[in-house]
């Protein structure tokens, strides 16, 4: 028999309540469904406080009916303590004590249903507006905020299995300043003589600054674009000519093949209208959904059926070893996630005179050097390298026929000494002018994002312009 969630009428003017959660509690997991009415008392913003009463319902037995909605317990200092009523079991009053999963969960329902707006107070505001006028400290005078049981409040000890914000601060602050090399030779470049108007790559290596995942002003989704972020401190330059091998540049997109046939995607609709309206919805389009896949009532009790059956006895294709026939799998490709571009760039260097074969010694370092991970003042932590904004320059400019890149991480740093095939050097009584005849260097990079629609609609200088590539 199908169980039905009764509609919850506690809700009316002046009231704040939440959506319906369901949170298994106890040895045996019972689930209970629950939700809060909040009440605040007193004028924005110096709210006095505030009552929230939590009402539950239990199943009757695993195929009983729901009772109506019933009022278990009030508090009237945000969770730390509460006034339970006779509806209340054992397992309910400790799944709302400090720490228990309805406590946690009906704290994050009051934070929820107050950002979303539902309902208005006395005076007519909504919870978005009481939000915006009450300080986090009026927040928990008022009881909407519990340093016992909130999931959401910076201050409280939270789950001790979550780091806080403070924790990753005080990590930062104990690994300090990375150990090594801050200051690197500016402006370099090969060949030392080469016109400043000529087609070329240009290197910037740059301090590496973390997302944070929207701590701070940064961007709250993804890291923020190296080219727009003005906190990331530029070490040096490096200019070399066009690579050589080619020039070529991949954009994927992560697409995976996936089937859904009848049977799953019954359950599938099941799910989703169980959310939405109970469960005698779910059992409902689950039914209607493969009375609709098979137009016969009869193949729809084959199916489930021949289902069973192959659980039964663990085989994965009876009905195809029993009649020759299979259930519709409904492949499809559906799009699963971005994908990140790697570069590889391969310059041959040939030193023409003392002072190119100590610059062509300089850019191998500094590549080598600022790739290379940083110690941090604590032995227990490293920090990030360095990393690269790469850029085709023509005139100066940005080539507005060749691609863009993102900012990013040098994976693989490459030196053939002997790209001729055989090891040569040049003569010089001074061992600082000595110099293998030829370096080959081999670069390769990973982007550190990825690259978004409105990245070609936001790049500096070619806005709305298909006259450029991007990226």
């Amino acid at each position: 028999m199908a169980e039905q969630i009764p509609t919850f009428n506690g809700c009316s003017a002046g009231k704040y309540c939440s959506d319906q959660a369901m949170t298994p509690v106890g040895e045996n997991k019972t689930p209970i469904y629950h939700r809060t009415v909040t009440t605040l008392t007193g004028q924005g913003p110096a709210y006095t406080g505030s009552k929230t009463e939590t009402y539950i319902i239990k199943p009757a037995g695993p195929l009983g009916t729901f009772p109506t909605w019933t009022l278990a317990a009030t508090t009237t200092d945000g969770g730390k303590t509460q006034t339970y009523t006779d509806a209340a079991g054992e397992d309910f009053k400790k799944s709302m004590g400090p720490g228990g999963n309805i406590a946690k969960n009906t704290q994050a329902q009051v934070q929820t249903t107050l950002s979303k707006g539902l309902g208005t107070n006395a005076s007519g505001e909504t919870g978005t507006a009481v939000l915006e006028k009450i300080t986090p400290e009026q927040q928990k005078k008022a009881g909407v905020i519990s340093e016992s049981v909130s999931t959401s409040n910076p201050s409280a000890a939270g789950d001790a299995n979550n780091a806080t914000a403070d924790q990753v601060q005080q990590l930062v602050d104990q690994a300090g300043k990375y150990q090594g090399r801050d200051k690197y030779p500016p402006n370099l470049k090969y060949p030392i003589l080469r016109n400043d108007n000529q087609d070329c790559m240009k290197f910037t290596i740059i301090e590496y600054v973390p997302s944070k995942l929207g701590i701070g002003a940064q961007d709250t989704t993804l890291r923020t674009s190296a080219s727009k972020n003005k906190n990331q401190k530029i070490l040096t330059t490096i200019t070399l000519p066009m690579p050589s091998g080619g020039i070529t540049d991949r954009n994927s997109v992560n697409w995976q093949d996936d089937s859904l046939n009848p049977a799953e995607a019954g359950f599938g609709a099941a799910a989703l209208a169980l959310i939405a309206g109970g469960a005698s919805a779910g059992a409902n389009s689950f039914k209607s959904q493969l009375e609709a896949a098979t137009k016969d009532k009869g193949t729809t009790t084959a199916l489930i059926a021949i289902q069973a059956s192959q659980k039964a006895v663990g085989a994965n294709n009876l009905l195809g070893r029993v009649a020759g026939l299979a259930i519709n799998s409904n492949l499809e490709l559906l799009f699963n996630g971005p994908q990140l571009r790697d570069f590889s760039f391969s310059f041959k260097m040939t030193p023409r005179s003392k002072k190119e074969a100590q610059m062509v010694r300089s850019i191998i370092r500094t590549f080598k050097q600022a790739m290379s991970v940083k110690r941090s003042q604590s032995v227990l932590l490293l920090k990030s390298p360095h990393t690269f904004r790469i850029s085709y320059l023509t005139s100066t400019k940005d080539h507005p026929y060749l691609n863009r890149f993102k900012e990013c991480a040098l994976t693989n740093c490459s030196v053939n000494y002997t790209p001729d095939g055989q090891y040569m050097s040049y003569d010089d009584s001074d061992p600082g002018g000595r110099s293998m005849t030829a370096y080959e260097l081999t670069l390769s990079f990973y982007e550190l994002e990825p690259i978004f629609d409105d990245d070609y609609e936001n790049m500096e200088g070619a806005k709305d312009s298909f006259n450029h590539i991007g990226y």
